[in-house]
């Protein structure tokens, strides 16, 4: 090993800031081997080739990371190094360039048996090149901050793929992974089996995802289409969970996706038996009930991810034509849990409103959800309204509808001793409805209440809450405030 200033007969020099800079450097990376007229030049100044160049650039990122000072950060940007990678990268067909450490066994390997290869050549420079971008853009992100008041937004996404169109026929469209998410996410599933995803299936996929991601310690299964979860239930076993889920809308589960927190067992996937699927995702799947889901159908795409903790992404993005909105996650249920009215919301009733309050969460506002505790600690979607310009007709024309519809289909199903109405209004009042907003006027305790609805959770913060609360006292509905919003656009 050979220290730079032996080459280059320069010590290094202030600091350290001069150090590599110099043609018995560059100039041995640079030149092409097969170019006589560089061949010559080399041998004039006595120029000795670099065949492998190893950086490891100073830790811009990491010093800014910990709060380091301007003046700490400054030093910490490196001139040298990113240079040499460069020219290195820049002559990949005769030099290797290392920026990352976990490449070095891979490199020893091919060192042992002979030589580095053209493809791992090609390989390392382009990822040399992108640690050099994403170093610059580090650098410009953190002085365009504190030099110019400049708030710069840079994003890298990576593994580019064509999909066969977009959210519709003539759109084209592809697929962008970010590197180094470790949290459950649709983009890290492995697919099995099917056609590949298109555009609506990774968002669709991504809407039961987050659903049932709340309770992936429970079997629960979500059923979405459109990016809406039409069903979502929990169940004691996954058949018990998937039955459940279908009947929040067995007429939009056609086509649907449908998401499970457990392996799928013989016995829930018989359920699927004459229903369209377009996609399933899983935690994993065992050799009988895959075969079984594959003989289904030679399109049904089959996901496989796990569900374990991962470390969560801080924000979400959406391009609109110009510009890029950020936000920070919607994380959480509700900041407070205020009993507002007279009447009081029963303990036992909160897993409940959890459930409904989850299911609204990430459903297109306007958004109600009216759910069921259809045993003791087991919960489905009764019915959704969703997606409407107001609150009024999500409850009155959708989810009340909708959950009546249902209860119909149940009632014909397991033909009790009560008429319809009595086993609707059982029911009904026993459920609860989360809203993802709070009530602009009173019209929406009304209508919930018309249709035996005796259990609310909404934000609350309405200028007219007072007129809100005077309702649900009036017609015997327990209300509670939560003080967390939840629209999904």
């Amino acid at each position: 090993m050979r220290d730079v200033s032996e080459i280059t007969g320069f010590p290094e020099m202030m600091e350290g800031r001069v150090k590599t800079l110099h043609p018995k450097i560059h100039g041995a990376i640079l030149a092409l081997r097969d170019n006589p007229a560089h061949v010559k030049e080399a041998e004039k100044h006595g120029i000795e080739f670099i065949d492998i160049v190893a950086v490891n650039l100073y830790p811009f990122d990491k010093t800014v990371a910990r709060g380091g000072s301007l003046e700490e950060a400054i030093e910490n940007i490196d001139i040298g190094g990113p240079a040499l990678v460069r020219a290195a990268a820049k002559n990949y067909r005769h030099v290797a360039v290392i920026t990352d450490p976990e490449d070095y066994p891979g490199i020893l390997s091919e060192l042992e048996n002979g030589a580095i290869s053209r493809n791992t050549k090609e390989r390392l420079a382009v990822k040399a090149f992108r640690r050099i971008a994403d170093y610059d853009c580090a650098i410009d992100t953190y002085l365009s901050d504190k030099l110019t008041n400049e708030d710069i937004l840079r994003l890298k996404f990576v593994e580019g793929r064509t999909l066969r169109y977009g959210e519709n026929w003539h759109q084209g469209a592809k697929f962008y992974k970010e590197p180094n998410v470790t949290e459950p996410s649709v983009a890290n599933a492995k697919q099995l089996h099917g056609k590949a995803l298109s555009y609506n299936n990774y968002v669709d996929a991504e809407a039961a995802l987050n659903v049932v991601l709340e309770y992936r310690d429970s079997i629960a299964v979500a059923v979405v289409k459109h990016n809406n979860p039409c069903g979502f239930a929990t169940g004691r076993t996954l058949l018990e969970a998937l039955s459940r889920a279908w009947d929040g809308d067995p007429v939009s589960s056609f086509g649907s996706i449908i998401c499970m927190t457990r392996k799928p067992d013989i016995e829930a996937l018989e359920f699927l038996k004459g229903k369209f699927v377009e996609l399933i995702i899983a935690p994993g799947y065992d050799e009988e009930p895959l075969l079984f889901l594959k003989n289904k159908s030679k399109d049904l795409r089959i996901l496989e991810l796990p569900m374990d903790n991962g470390e969560p992404l801080e924000n979400t993005y959406h391009y609109i034509v110009g510009g890029m909105l950020v936000q920070s996650r919607n994380c959480g249920l509700y900041a407070k849990w205020d009993v507002v009215t007279h009447h009081p919301f029963p303990d036992e009733k909160k897993g409940l409103a959890e459930f409904s309050l989850n299911a609204c969460k990430y459903t297109k506002s306007n958004a109600v959800v009216i759910a069921w505790e259809y045993e003791k600690g087991f919960y489905q979607i009764l019915a959704i309204g969703a997606g409407q310009p107001n609150r009024v007709d999500s409850i009155r024309k959708l989810a009340a509808t909708k959950a009546r519809e249902n209860l119909k289909l149940l009632y014909e199903r397991e033909k009790p001793d009560v008429s319809e109405d009595e086993f609707a209004r059982n029911i009904l009042s026993e459920c609860v409805l989360a809203s993802d907003a709070f009530f602009p006027f009173d019209d929406s305790i009304i209508h919930s209440a018309e249709n035996h609805i005796r259990y609310i959770v909404s934000p609350g913060g309405s200028i007219r809450d007072k007129e809100v609360i005077a309702a649900a006292n009036r017609l015997g509905v327990s209300l509670v405030f939560t003080g967390m919003r939840h629209f999904l656009h």
